[in-house]
């Protein structure tokens, strides 16, 4: 796995006069059974997060509100990806670190998770995640 499986993924939208209402489902919008829900939100001026990875995590990560940007990166490549729709999610597979940045203040994150918190599953160290990623 690498950069290439980090892709958008659009999700359904159903619009009228009373406004827009979007939805996700475990294995028929995501490749994942859904565990758990974060968000993210009153960040900083010029905070940025994530900035780690996991070893079998699998995520969606949604800008519900505002905007912010999410680079990947496989130890090889990288990609640089806008976060600006609530109907537009970007899926982030395993052994890829991740770093968000440029929030606007009305950001929201909402991030869908494949897996309960385990700390065991992160890399919080870049060198560490590295030199995982060169025994593969």
């Amino acid at each position: 796995m690498g950069v290439q499986e980090c892709k958008i993924i659009e999700l359904p939208k159903m619009e009228d006069d009373r406004g827009s209402l979007s939805f996700v489902e475990s294995d028929s919008h995501i490749p994942f059974d859904l565990r758990r829900i974060y968000y993210l939100y009153n960040i900083s001026e010029g905070a940025s997060r994530g900035a780690h990875g996991h070893k079998e995590l699998q995520q969606l990560v949604i800008a519900m509100s505002g905007h912010f940007t999410i680079e990947v990166d496989d130890g090889g490549d990288k990609k640089i990806f806008h976060l600006d729709k609530p109907n537009l999610g970007l899926y982030v597979c395993p052994m890829i670190w991740r770093h968000l940045y440029d929030f606007s203040p009305d950001a929201v994150c909402v991030v869908l998770a494949s897996l309960h918190y385990d700390e065991n599953d992160y890399y919080r160290n870049y060198e560490d995640f590295m030199k995982d990623v060169k025994k593969q």
